[in-house]
Formats: structure tokens, sequence, C-alpha cells
């Protein structure tokens, strides 16, 4: 019904700075909220950002200052942009939504990750 698509991660010198991307497709009627997320090798998934249909924010201590969370609603896309990343950002990043679909039923999915890795 709704696939969610993250791009944008690969390898990132902690100087860098680096815009993941993640696009929602499917029978959509609306987007409530969508948020970022990662999961380290041996950790548990860590919730970093979250952004409201209208543009309220949320953001995790640990990214606070450093990440911004945006979205385009027209294209059912959130952004994370990372600056100044540091080792310990690398994991795997995933977006969710919140969706209101066509069928008037309302569920939350989730993307299949797109890695970052913080390396000089």
């Amino acid at each position: 019904q709704v696939q969610l698509v993250e791009s944008g991660g690969g390898l990132v010198q902690p100087a860098g700075s680096l815009r993941l991307s993640c696009v929602a497709s499917g029978t959509i009627f609306r987007i409530y909220s969508m948020g970022w997320h990662r999961q380290a090798p041996g950790k548990q998934r860590e919730s970093l950002a979250r952004v409201t249909s209208v543009g309220s924010t949320y953001y995790a201590d640990s990214i606070k200052g450093r990440f911004a969370i945006s979205r385009d609603n027209a294209k059912n896309t959130v952004f994370l942009q990372m600056n100044s990343p540091r080792a310990e950002d690398t994991a795997v990043y995933y977006c969710d939504a919140d969706v209101h679909l066509l069928n008037g039923s309302r569920n939350n999915y989730w993307g299949h990750g797109t890695q970052v890795t913080v390396s000089s």
C-alpha cells in the first residue's frame, strides 16, 4: 500500500555533510508526521528527529544542533541534513511515516534503511 525508500547514504568525512532523503509512495491520502531513526551495530534503534505535517520539529539530544529534519509535502519526502557528523553517527538510517490511506485507514510505515559511515 505504501512504500518508503531512503537514499543519500554513503561514506562521509567528519568535517563533511550528507543529506538523506526518504520518499513515500502508494495509496496515500495524507501523511501526518515523518521521522528519522538509526541503528548502529550492536545497539538499539534510536529515534532521531520528527517533523509534523505543519513543520514542527523534534530532535534527540544526540543530534540537536548538528542535524536538521525537513519535508516537502508536495513530494511526500522527508530529509535529514547531517552536518559535522561524527564517527558515532555511523549507522543504518531509517525513515518512517504516519499515513492516512485512501481507504480511510491509518498506519505507520518504515523504509528499509540506508547506510551512513562516518570516517576519515
